[in-house]
Parts: structure tokens; sequence; C-alpha cells
């Protein structure tokens, strides 16, 4: 009987081990050869349901046993745990199908170890600050609320009292839907409530365009929670907001240039725009191209998809108070890229063909030399020059290619399919453009970018007349998000360095690429550039963006869920002029154009750098370019975009070094400029024009 006993005993016992055993089977698919597009399945056997899916990909929800949109060719953590605590954890991996594929699969681990690099938190890191967003109140709001709801709702009743405790999962209030009827409000977490609504009061009224542009229209309530909650991705993971090392690099240094160069950005303004108009030109000077013909080159290189998509996205993740954080940071910049510019004049060569060489390389390895610094001036110079050699054929090429086609597509829907032809015809028409050189170039971006910036800034300007009511609300809108941001929005810190980031990324002040251009000016004083440099963040960052921004906030397209980039700037235009979204695709083809061909003069002159400056090799380096052209308007891209987009913040790094060193020299050189600029002795049009008429 005993033996019986614990033979059963033991049997149960096993089974019950068995049961508390987890075993996870991973089940990975790739539907197609597109990229980002596999997904995995879990089954788990044992343990005790519900379980609780923890996967390494944030977008994926805890109750999800499938992961979908995930990156072909890397390894997914998924980490189970059954309703007793019991946990196991597995590796899976979607195998590529496609050479995209594989190409997106490998750049992805090289993009994320770059990005914990760039965005590397030094705060964080020791301790004076801590990136987890943590909620201490919520808005109570209207359930499954949207921006282009068409829709009245009503309070119709609160189910607590003014100032009362409730519990998580509490009835708070009922609202009435003209198009749902009744709906229940419910309690997050548990807290104090707070009524900032009177039963019968309209709380969200489509018709009403005060509600339309006003920031949280939609809420009627707060929840003031008894603890800090932790807010969380999908998946678990708590949601952080970091001070990015890169963004304090690039923001300090704008400031710091800023100060030293005695707030170049006012002063020198008025007289930057008569060197834009050509009042200073020198037509005998040594140079190739005028003032405003780099000014145009330079412009075109950053006025692209950046004011356009970028805008939208610091709109969407920090709200309308990232709109003031972009301004400040074109207002910056503003004297970053002044002090490259004049350096990038100072130390250009100009070789017995007449070809110009210029830029950070230059200035890197001879200014540096100049100060007993010639090792360090090398290296900088070379590791800048790999960096703008990468981002040419990245970012510079095949992301705006890439965008291009995609908008083309979207708006004309016979081109779909067509991206390899797109790209045929677009390699062709920047390979006339760039065999021609500078000179060729800069004809071309004169040209195209008063064109494209009028057309853009004339249909921002439409959009906010026709809301111009709602000019009240949307800047007490930016004002209040700037320094009063929710934690939904990253609060203050969030919002300031999500502006900071779009604007600096937009007007790439720091980085060094408008140096090059600038260098080939018909000028014999070099800080002339530096004015006429600082004005591109104005027109880049201060102008376009601020448009971009505020007919996004005046239609209330800052609201929408679920949308950034390009398509919330296409639909705040269509809100109001149907038919833009079509010049607006035209505008985004002539941004994207302007900006290959002016990046692949930089390339072109990083790449002369490093590999000679023989004819072979820039028809080499021309060559690559146009084919790289191609390739972007073919292919999905994915993190190999990323990966070029890392390089040009790389390119600051060197650069900024630089500028350090040698902005006592700059300082020097400016004083004196603007001594002889006060003393008239510089060379004026209008003024060497009235002498010779008085010539007998």
């Amino acid at each position: 009987m005993c033996k019986y006993l614990f033979t059963i005993i033991l049997t149960l016992h096993l089974v019950n081990l068995q049961a508390q055993d987890l075993e996870i089977i991973t089940k990975p698919g790739n539907p197609s050869t597109l990229i980002n597009d596999g997904y995995i399945e879990a089954e788990v056997k044992g343990g005790t349901p519900p379980y609780t899916y923890r996967w390494s990909n944030p977008s994926t929800p805890l109750d999800a046993n499938k992961a979908e949109g995930l990156v072909e060719g890397i390894n997914y953590t998924l980490t189970v745990e059954d309703s007793n605590g019991k946990t196991a954890t597995t590796k899976a991996k979607v195998k590529s199908q496609s050479v995209t594929e594989t190409f997106n699969g490998a750049f992805t681990p090289l993009v994320e170890g770059l990005t914990d690099f760039l965005f590397w938190d030094p705060f964080a890191a020791i301790g004076i600050y801590d990136p987890v967003v943590y909620n201490k109140s919520k808005n109570v709001e209207i359930p499954g609320w949207k921006a282009d709801v068409k829709d009245k709702f009503t309070l119709q009743e609160w189910k607590t009292g003014d100032r009362q405790h409730v519990n998580k999962g509490d009835t708070l209030a009922t609202v009435q839907s003209q198009n749902r009827g009744a709906i229940a409000v419910v309690a997050p977490e548990n807290g104090t409530i707070k009524h900032s609504l009177k039963e019968g009061a309209v709380i969200f009224d489509a018709q009403n365009p005060e509600d339309l542009i006003e920031t949280n229209a939609h809420v009627f309530g707060q929840i003031k929670y008894d603890e800090p909650v932790i807010l969380t991705h999908p998946n678990g993971a708590p949601q952080t907001h970091p001070i990015p090392f890169i963004v304090i690099w690039l923001v300090v240094g704008a400031a710091f240039f800023t100060f030293k160069m005695g707030f170049i950005n006012i002063r020198g303004f008025k007289h930057a725009l008569g060197l834009a108009r050509g009042k200073f030109d020198e037509d005998d000077a040594p140079g190739k191209i005028s003032h405003f013909q780099a000014f145009a080159t330079a412009t075109s290189a950053t006025v692209g998809l950046g004011n356009i998509a970028g805008v939208a996205i610091a709109i969407s993740l920090g709200g309308p108070g990232a709109t003031f954080w972009i301004i400040i940071a074109g207002f910056l910049g503003m004297s970053s890229k002044f002090t490259e510019c004049t350096l990038g004049l100072k130390y250009r060569h100009i070789a017995k063909n007449g070809k110009i060489f210029g830029g950070p390389m230059n200035y890197l390895k001879y200014g540096l030399e100049r100060r007993n610094m010639k090792n360090l001036g090398k290296v900088l110079a070379a590791v800048f020059a790999i960096f703008c050699v990468a981002f040419s054929f990245g970012g510079g090429n095949m992301f705006q290619a890439n965008q291009s086609y995609k908008i083309l597509a979207t708006q004309f829907p016979v081109l779909e399919g067509f991206g390899f032809w797109v790209g045929v015809i677009l390699a062709i028409l920047v390979g006339v453009v760039i065999i021609g050189g500078i000179e060729s170039i800069a004809k071309v971006t004169e040209k195209i970018v008063p064109f494209m910036a009028g057309l853009y800034i004339f249909g921002a300007l439409v959009v906010i007349f026709v809301n111009i009511g709602n000019i009240g609300q949307a800047f007490t809108a930016i004002w209040d998000g700037a320094f009063n941001a929710t934690a939904m929005k990253g609060g203050f810190i969030g919002v300031l360095v999500v502006g900071f980031q779009r604007g600096v990324f937009s007007n790439e002040a720091g980085t060094g690429s408008a140096a090059i251009a600038h260098s080939a000016v018909k000028t014999n004083h070099p800080p002339s550039e530096g004015f006429v440099g600082l004005l591109e963040p104005f027109v880049d960052t201060i102008v376009v963006c601020t448009l971009t921004a505020l007919v996004i906030i005046f239609t209330g397209k800052h609201e929408a869920q679920g949308m950034g980039g390009v398509e919330l700037t296409s639909e705040a235009f269509a809100s109001v002029i149907s038919w833009f979204p079509y010049l607006l695709a035209i505008a985004v083809l002539l941004f994207a154009f302007s900006s290959m061909v002016s990046w692949s003069y930089y390339g072109l002159r990083s790449w002369t750098y490093l590999f000679g400056k023989s004819k072979r090799s820039e028809l080499a380096y021309k060559l690559v370019f146009v084919v790289f052209v191609v390739i972007g308007a073919s292919i999905s891209l994915g993190a190999v975009l990323d990966f070029s987009d890392m390089m040009i913040l790389s390119m600051s790094f060197p650069n900024i070094i630089g500028l350090y060193i040698m902005s006592g020299e700059v300082r020097n050189d400016m004083n004196n400029y603007l001594k002889k600029l006060r003393n008239g002795e510089l060379f004026q049009k209008d003024k060497a024009s009235k002498e010779e008429e008085a010539l007998p």
C-alpha cells in the first residue's frame, strides 16, 4: 500500500514540476522581400496561464504572443512569465530573403552602436539626471479621441466629486458623443480627481475653430496620482528622455561661438543681406562663384526634407513647444556657420588649374598645423572627410532619392512600381549638373532654391492666413508647451532636446558641410563669407522650419495621433488647400534634387582629400554617386539611411574641436573686417559705379 501511495505522490510531483516548466517554441516568418516586415510567433507550453510576453521589440504589447514589423537578420529576445512568476527566455531571428534585407539587418547593429555613442547621456551617467519618464498626473480625456474626429462631446455627468480620491478602474464620468452615444470614463490609477469642466459643458466640438487649435481640447479633468507612475513602451520597458551628448556638443558649441563673436548673428545680419544681394561682389577676386550662389548652394543642401518631415516629427514627439526651441537652435546656429565659413575661405587652396579645395579638411589640417598641432589636425581632417563621404552617398543621396520617389508615387499612383526608372531619370539630371563642377551646381541651385523656397513659403502663408483667427491660441500653445510640457511630451527637458535636435539636424550648423561650398566664393575677405553663411540657419530654421510648425499648429494637426513626417505636413496643408499636396510633392522633389547636387560637391571634395585630386579620382566619385541615386529610388533603405544620418552628426566632432581652437583667430579677423567696413575700405559695387561715372 505504501509502495502504491509513494508512486502516486511521486507521479503527481513530477506532473506538477512538468506543469511549472515553461517551454517557448518560436515560429519566425518573412512574408516578403521588403524590409522590416518579419514576424515571430511564440507558443508556450507548461506553466500557468495567462502569460506575459516581454519582447525586446518595444512596440509589441505585453499580451501579444506575436511580434510584427521586425528587422530581418537580427536576434530578438522574448521572456515569458506565467501567472505564478515562472519565467523562461529565448532568442529568435527572421531569416533574410533579399539583398536589401541583408543590408538592412547588417546595418541595424551599427546604427544601434552609433546611437549608444552619439545619444549617450552624460548627465544620467553621473547620476544628476534621471532620464526615465514619470507621470505624476494624467489628464481625464475623451476615450478614443482623435484630432481629426468629426464629432461633438459633452460632459454628461461626473460620477465622482471634485478633489475626491478614486481607485484604479472607478468610473469617473460619462461623456455624451453625438456619434457614439454615452461613453464611460474610468480611472487609470489611484489618485485624486480634479474637475476642470462642469456637467453639461461641451468638451470638444469639431465645428469650433478654437477647439481645433487648442492643445488638449479633449481634456476635461485631471488625476493626481498617489505615487508617480513610470511611463512605459508597449513591451513594458520604461520610456526615457535622455539629454544626448551630440545635442549638447552642438548646442554648447553654437552658444560659445555666439558669445565669442559678440552676437554676430544679430549685429551682422544687415551686412549679410547686403553681401547676399551682391552689393560687395568682387568680380576680379579669386574664386569661382558669387556670394549668392554659395548661399544658394549651401542652403539647398540644408533646406530639404528635414524642414518638412523633421519639424513634423519634432511636434509629434514634443508638441507645439518644440517650435520655440527649434527657433533658438537656428538663432545660435547662425554663429557656428559664421565661424566655419570664415575659416573655410581663409584656408582654401586654389590649384593651378583653377580648382578650389576648401572646407573643414583644409582648416583642420593647416589651421592646426600653424598652432603646432600637425598630427591632431591630420587626424581630425581625415575623420571628417570619411564621415562626409559616407553621408554624401547615404543621407545626401540615397535618402533624398528614396523619399522623393515615395512622395511622388503617393501623389501620382501611376508611378508605383517604377522606382528604378524614376531613379534613372534623377541620376541623369544629377549627373548632367555635377559633371560641370561647382559652377554648374551653383547656377542650378541659385535658380531652384528661390523657386522652391518661394513655392513652399507661399503655400504656408496661405494656410496660416486662412487660419489667422487661431494665431493667439497657436502662440500660446507654443510658449506654454516650451516651458510647461506634460510628461507625455517629455516634460521641459524632453521638449527642449527634441526641438534643439531637429533644429540642429536641419540647418547642419557646426557640422562644417557649408564651409566646403563657401570656400569657392570670389572674395578677398574670408569673414565676408562668414556673414553670408549665417543667413542659412536663419532661412532654413527660423523661417522655413517655423512656417512648417505654424502650418501644423494653426490647422490643429499637432494633436493628430499616429502620423509624423511628410504625411503630417501634407495632411496639414491639405486641410486648407486640397490640391497643395501635389505641389508639395514637386517641392519635395526639388528639395531632394538640390540637396543631392550640393552634397555631391561636398562628398567630392572630401573624396579627393582622401584619394587624390586627379580627374580619374573625381570621375570615379561622380559615377558612384549617380549609381547610388538609382539604388536609393529603387529600394527601401531602412537602417542604411539611419547609419548615413549618423555620419553627419559624427562630422561635428572633429569640426567643432577645430572651431574651438581657432575661434580667437576668427574673432580677430572679424574685428579687422568690421573696422574696414566702418571706414569704407571695402569694395562696393554701387560706390565703384558712381566713381566710374565721375571719371572724365
